[in-house]
């Protein structure tokens, strides 16, 4: 490859090789081509092609092809039988290549056979290639097998032009084609593994007699000995024996006994805990941690403390004082009656339809990553407001997930606390959906934090039109503050229960 000062040159060297051809002399051809610029799109039809018409027609015609190339995460479409409804498609995957695509000619003398002229020419570079690499024999014709013969269904399910009312009440027999033939395209190996024999066990509960447990025969159980305790349940006063083997069994260095300090200290400061909280406070592998909250407190499965840590011998049912620790389920509202919907609000999903494929697509693109004005500082800053996020709310920000579990003692909006407060002194009994608080304070902290969030929707908004005004500039120091800030695949607030970890 050589490049000048105009045009980039390629040299080549053409031979013609035959078979039959037993004469020592092997025409042939070398030249210094010039190199074009034009970047062309390659697709390998999986068949010999006689008629260019009706090929493109297979393909859906130029504009299909053409609107399937702007799509990057588009697999190009080929219908053998395009009139065909029912015709299964091949899809062709979109590849990256390097090819050249030439053009030769041979032109020979007719006086003299050996005398061979071999002109080439370089057209462009390849730089995209569609290659159908699936199966094509998925197909399922319209007929029904009636008096040793196939009859066609087309002309009596296919709708080609108006018709009468006769023509719907018709018998016909049933033509239910699968919605799917195969959940893949490309032939794999399976490797099958043997069946493990299920063992029926029995157990012993407390109220009633043996049970047998069908679920989870092959899993095996996680000794992390955690205690689960209902809203009617009695509050134990102790860990677990095994509890304590299991931590000590990891318990080798002097940050895990510094740990186990600090979680001590932070219980007995404060009673109640998420684990998102605990997280945050705490610099602990997610394994160890898991070890070492069953050592200092119970959960919570059900009542107004749900999914949260308790310390062991303290009942938040008979405490006031508990009402700040009790825990608020919380889900942004995305529909335009609230004002914003969900492209305004950037809010990663824990399940999003990116994860699903459809046979015509690959590759999904990653949702471009947030912004968030609010951090000053590119260093430790971006850290911790990602660790706090997870579990205190203050008004001006937007929750990091579409679903949160705050305690009210984190949730720093001084209307929220004056609803939280307005029966101090007064609470009389702890109920098991609003605990101390007045009953339907719930929805009432969840209206709340909604209109905060729809103000900080109606700001950025306004913000965004007044810099798309002619001559709006953006503010350089507010733009240098800007922090790129990646959210994380799932939320660690959303309704996950630690049971599952636990047993």
């Amino acid at each position: 490859l050589h490049k000048t000062q105009s045009t980039q040159q390629v040299d080549l060297s053409l031979k013609e090789l035959s078979l039959s051809d037993q004469s020592p002399h092997i025409p042939g051809n070398c030249a210094c081509l010039p190199l074009r610029e034009n970047r062309l799109v390659c697709v390998e039809y999986p068949a010999v092609i006689q008629n260019l018409d009706r090929a493109l027609e297979s393909l859906g015609g130029e504009h299909n092809m053409s609107k399937t190339y702007a799509n990057p995460n588009r697999r190009l479409e080929l219908r053998l039988r395009p009139q065909d409804p029912f015709c299964h498609s091949l899809c062709g995957n979109r590849l990256d290549s390097s090819n050249l695509l030439l053009r030769v000619r041979r032109r020979v003398r007719k006086s003299d056979p050996t005398d061979v002229q071999i002109q080439t020419e370089i057209l462009g570079i390849i730089v995209t290639t569609y290659k159908f690499q699936g199966m094509a024999d998925f197909q399922c014709l319209a007929v029904h097998p009636e008096n040793g013969s196939k009859m066609s269904l087309y002309d009596r399910i296919v709708l080609t032009r108006p018709e009468s009312q006769d023509f719907f009440e018709q018998p016909l027999p049933y033509f239910l084609p699968p919605a799917i033939f195969s959940r893949l395209d490309t032939p794999i190996d399976y490797f099958y593994r043997p069946d493990v024999t299920h063992k029926i066990t029995a157990y012993i509960h407390a109220d009633a007699g043996p049970h047998k447990n069908f679920i989870g025969l092959n899993r095996a159980r996680r000794p992390h000995n955690a205690i689960f305790v209902t809203f009617l349940d009695s509050v134990p006063n102790e860990c677990l024996e095994m509890a304590k083997v299991n931590w000590l069994r990891v318990c080798m260095k002097e940050n895990d006994h510094r740990a186990e300090q600090q979680i001590k200290e932070m219980f007995e400061r404060r009673p109640i805990w998420s684990r998102n909280a605990v997280r945050a406070n705490i610099d602990m592998h997610p394994d160890k941690l898991k070890l070492l909250l069953p050592l200092v407190a119970y959960y919570m499965v059900t009542g107004p403390w749900r999914s949260l840590w308790v310390r062991l011998g303290y009942d938040p049912r008979k405490s006031t004082e508990s009402k700040h620790y009790q825990m608020l389920d919380f889900r942004i509202r995305c529909s335009t009656k609230h004002g914003y919907s969900v492209g305004d609000v950037l809010v990663k999903p824990k399940r999003s339809s990116l994860s699903y494929t459809l046979p015509n697509t690959f590759n999904k693109t990653v949702p471009r990553k947030q912004s968030i004005e609010r951090i000053q500082t590119r260093s430790y800053a971006v850290v911790s407001f990602a660790q706090e996020s997870a579990y205190i709310f203050r008004e001006g920000m937007v929750p990091p997930h579409r679903q949160m579990f705050y305690q009210l003692c984190d949730l720093h909006v001084d209307s929220i606390q004056r609803v939280v407060n307005a029966n101090k002194g007064l609470e009389k009994k702890c109920d098991e959906r609003d605990g101390w608080c007045v009953v339907g304070t719930t929805d009432q902290l969840r209206d709340i934090i909604s209109e905060c969030i729809q103000k900080v929707v109606r700001s950025k908004k306004n913000k965004t039109y007044a810099e798309d005004e002619p001559g709006g500039a953006l503010d350089e120091t507010k733009e240098e503050e800007e922090v790129e800030f990646q959210l994380s695949e799932g939320s660690e607030n959303e309704m996950e229960t630690d049971m599952q970890e636990y047993m």
